[in-house]
This record gives structure tokens, sequence and C-alpha cells, in this order.
């Protein structure tokens, strides 16, 4: 886990450096990061053989599920970005609903999983899983926060 964390915080602080446009860091970052949280994952949670079986397409699923989602979050922050300088009550107003609607299709795709997953493995390494992957968001969130400034109000 203390590997994931530096991870986090050495991709941002450098691969910006090596990327040619922020949609290239942008896709760095999710790579390394997807490679990385797999090896946490398989390290935490110690499955069995027949446990590996039947989780790693349920976790490439949800996984495949979230970067879809995901990829609405990136959009949403470029497009506060692309706004930041000149942004009006109203388009303040979109972005923060956007915002709580990703967050809400993430707990609809969470809740569902949950009940996928739990079925194939036991429910303790089930929510071990899920409580990685919410300390895996809130690492992310952090670094996010530092880099995202509030908006200011007009």
């Amino acid at each position: 886990m203390k590997k994931l964390v530096l991870t986090v915080i050495a991709i941002f602080a450098v691969s910006f450096i090596y990327a040619q446009t922020v949609d290239d860091y942008v896709e760095l970052v999710r790579t390394q990061l997807k490679a990385d949280k797999k090896v946490v994952v398989a390290e935490v949670l110690q499955l069995t053989s027949a446990e590996g079986d039947v989780f790693w397409p349920l976790y490439d699923e949800y996984n495949s599920a979230m970067y879809t989602i995901q990829t609405k979050r990136v959009k949403l922050i470029k497009d506060f970005a692309a706004n930041y300088e000149t942004l009006t009550p109203e388009k303040a107003d979109e972005l923060i609903l956007k915002a709580l609607s990703i967050k809400q299709e993430l707990l609809k795709l969470d809740t569902k999983y949950y009940s996928k997953f739990k079925k194939v493995i036991p429910v303790t390494k089930a929510a071990t899983y899920f409580q990685l992957e919410n300390k895996i968001e809130t690492l992310v969130n952090a670094e996010l926060a530092v880099e995202i400034p509030l908006i200011q109000g007009k």
C-alpha cells in the first residue's frame, strides 16, 4: 500500500515533465496507476488460485466500467480548467451538478459490483477490496484537491 501512495505522488509530480500534452499526462498517470493498483490488490487480498480465477475477470470488468466513469471526471476537470478564468455562476452550477452525477454513477457501480464480488469470493475479501478501492480513490482525490483551485465567488 505504501508503494501505491508513493507511486500516486511520484506520478503526479514527475510524469508531467515527460508528457507531450495534458492528455498524454492523464493517460500516463492512469496507465501506471492501473498497473500498480493490480499489484497492490493481489498483495492485499492474497487470493487462492480458485478465488483468483473468478475474481480477476470481474475485477477487469469493474475497472473497465470505472475507467469509463472516470473518463467523464477527467473531461469535467478539463472543462473546469478551460472555463476557470471566465467562470459564470451558471457554468459553476453545471460543473458541480456534473460532479455530483459522476459521484452517483460511481456509487451505483460500487454497489452493483460489491454484490457481484461477494458472490465469488469471501465477503471479508470483497469488503477489503472495496476498502482498498476507497483508499486509492482517496489518495487520488487528495492529490487532485491540491492541484485544482477552488471556484472563486463572483
